[in-house]
This record gives C-alpha cells, sequence and structure tokens, in this order.
C-alpha cells in the first residue's frame, strides 16, 4: 500500500480528460442543493473586470461553479504552483477559468507577474489570501499592492452553506452536505489608495479582511 501511495504522489499531472467526469459529477452535486446568490453589485449580470476577486480556501469546492460562464471566461485563478495545485489547475480549466500557478510560499513572482498580465489584459483575478498554508482567516498583503498599484477594486466573495462536513486541514475545508442552501455573497468593492506605505498595506488589509470574514460569516477573531 505504501508503494502504491508513493508511486500516486510521484505523479506530477494526470492527463485532462480525467477531470472531466469529476467536473460532471460536481455539476451533478450542485443540483442537489438550494441556490441563493446575494450580488450586490450586479456583477453576475454584468461583469466590468478588472478587479480582484478574493475569497477564503476552505469555501474553493463550489466556487467556480456558482458564477456564470461569461464570468469564469474572464476570470484568472491565482493557484499554488504544487503538485496539489496542479489538480485544481487541471480542474478548473474544464470550468472555463484560466490558472495563474504560484503563491506566497512558492513561485511568488510567477504569480504576480501571471495576476499583471491578467490586470492589464481586462480580466478579473482571483486570490485566497490565506492560501496555500493559512493561517485560516488570515489576508496576506498581495491582492491589496497589486489593487493599489493597478487601482481596481477588491471584491470580497464567499462561498456559505448551511450544512457541510468540515475536513481536518489546516483550512477546515468545507463540503456542502446534499440539499444543503448554498449562498454566493458578492461585496461592494474596495478601493485602495494609490503608493500606499508599508502601515497603510497593513490598514488596507485588515479593512478587507474584515469585509471577508463578514461575507464568509466567520465568527472568529
Amino acid at each position: 500500500m505504501s508503494y502504491l501511495k508513493k508511486k500516486f504522489r510521484d505523479i506530477k499531472k494526470f492527463p485532462d480528460w480525467l477531470f472531466l467526469p469529476i467536473v460532471g459529477l460536481m455539476y451533478f452535486y450542485k443540483l442537489l442543493m438550494r441556490r441563493r446568490y446575494d450580488d450586490r453589485i450586479g456583477v453576475l449580470n454584468n461583469p466590468n473586470p478588472p478587479g480582484i476577486a478574493v475569497t477564503w480556501h476552505n469555501r474553493l469546492m463550489f466556487f467556480p461553479l456558482m458564477f456564470p460562464k461569461k464570468l469564469r471566461n474572464c476570470t484568472s485563478a491565482v493557484i499554488s504552483a504544487s503538485r496539489d495545485g496542479q489538480y485544481v489547475a487541471d480542474l478548473v480549466h474544464w470550468m472555463g477559468i484560466e490558472s495563474i500557478r504560484g503563491s506566497s510560499s512558492r513561485k511568488g513572482m510567477n504569480a504576480v507577474n501571471g495576476a499583471v498580465k491578467a490586470l492589464e489584459a481586462g480580466r478579473y483575478v482571483a486570490f485566497t489570501p490565506d492560501g496555500p498554508r493559512g493561517p485560516r482567516y488570515h489576508m496576506s498583503k498581495g491582492p491589496i499592492y497589486l489593487a493599489s498599484r493597478f487601482q481596481v477594486p477588491v471584491y470580497p466573495v464567499a462561498v456559505n452553506y448551511s450544512s457541510y462536513w468540515e475536513l481536518k486541514s489546516w483550512d477546515r475545508f468545507q463540503i456542502p452536505k446534499p440539499f444543503a442552501k448554498v449562498t454566493l455573497v458578492i461585496g461592494e468593492g474596495i478601493h485602495i489608495p494609490s503608493d500606499i506605505t508599508e502601515e497603510q498595506a497593513e490598514y488596507w488589509r485588515m479593512v478587507v479582511e474584515n469585509k471577508l470574514k463578514e461575507a464568509a460569516e466567520v465568527k472568529e477573531s
């Protein structure tokens, strides 16, 4: 068993077609849930890129599928350069989302350069600002500096489940139970001033973090 486990973990990339039935199952699973949309800026019906979206790492499972195709097609997601990140990138590819590989802990400049190109191309860029290793519900400054440089809004986005299973991972990853109510919350854009100092970046980091916690109904401090 340990040999098979090692061989599995040595696989860096599975064939693209392997993810297609997984996506199909996710679409089917989505049909079993009651969906609600709290779109406070009307972006679902009227996309207006560029912009930066932030969502917590443990709410990713149905994050792509809660958005219409036209919005997914103008979105690039920053995804870890790790092996697990490759699986996620292959999965969201079938949902119409472009991937930017890299994170704060690995190939950070790749992520920055990719995000810059996406914003310059007039796309949305999606971040999980507490990923890939946490701490959970702690906002990083990367999206703040990018929003300041390009003068684009930061949108706090949350996917909330009325009932779910919680994994014993660092982020307590959430998997909604069948027939749960799934609510997509898109908060109002937060505009970061240009040419901010490090102290100002920390202030705005806290502002966005608190707004994202509010959207995600996070009770802890």
